[in-house]
């Protein structure tokens, strides 16, 4: 069983040894195969509002002594030739064996397919591979995929699947789980290109649905299926959701 983990919300004053120690302590390092979060600023950023760097460059030169890879989301929905190659000197920066992008844009794996072959890309979560059509789909572009959460129930897609161990599913869940809509991800990617976070926008106000904080899948039964690769994130203050 191998982990990507959250370092979401981390200070970066905070050294990443202290942060494993206090959050993550339960899972043994061998088994950490990276962390994401956000390292230096950059607008490919999505999925949540850039803040702060999360990653600082001795978290990195940590984890890297620790055999760790680093998992950058550039999951922004929106990304034009002219800001791929303003970015490249960031996406250049992390390139190495073994660290990962995540990604929503097909457009942007293809180009970073082709100029920075090491990264491993990883189709995102916000893609919403829900059905095997879209699985498959994905594989002809990206080396992994992230189910959504409540994928982790069709049990029927997940013995569909011929290509185990090179899906990730969550090994725990926040609002996304129950949420029919996922507004915010769009909305995110649109705010991290201008810093407005008020053009955040979520579907709770517009539709209430049942939210039923932080919940822990099943790994034991998720690994009797063929599953290896797991997400792990980790609570929000008031376990509505997880970093």
């Amino acid at each position: 069983m191998q982990f990507t983990i959250s370092a979401r919300g981390k200070a970066s004053a905070i050294p990443i040894q202290r942060f494993i120690k206090n959050n993550y302590s339960q899972i043994p390092l061998e088994q950490i195969d990276s962390f994401f979060g956000f390292a230096e600023a950059s607008t490919l950023y999505g999925g949540r509002f850039f803040a702060n760097t999360e990653l600082s460059r001795y978290d990195v030169r940590a984890l890297y002594m620790m055999n760790i890879n680093v998992r950058l989301p550039v999951t922004n929905h929106y990304v034009t030739p002219d800001e791929y190659e303003e970015n490249q000197p960031f996406l250049e920066k992390y390139h190495r064996p073994g660290n990962s992008l995540i990604i929503t844009n097909d457009e942007l794996a293809g180009w970073i397919r082709g100029d920075f072959p090491d990264y491993r890309l990883e189709a995102s979560v916000i893609k919403n591979l829900h059905t095997m059509k879209k699985v498959e789909e994905a594989f002809r572009i990206y080396d992994t995929v992230i189910l959504p959460m409540a994928s982790n129930d069709d049990e029927k897609l997940l013995k569909s699947i011929d290509n185990k161990k090179n899906v990730t599913l969550f090994a725990n869940a926040g609002c996304a789980y129950t949420c029919p809509a996922k507004i915010c991800y769009p909305s995110v990617s649109k705010a991290n290109k201008t810093g407005d976070q008020n053009l955040f926008q979520c579907s709770r106000k517009l539709k209430e649905r049942n939210t039923i904080g932080m919940y822990d899948f099943d790994l034991e039964y998720l690994q009797s299926l063929g599953f290896e690769r797991f997400k792990l994130l980790r609570p929000r203050q008031g376990d509505m959701t997880g970093y």
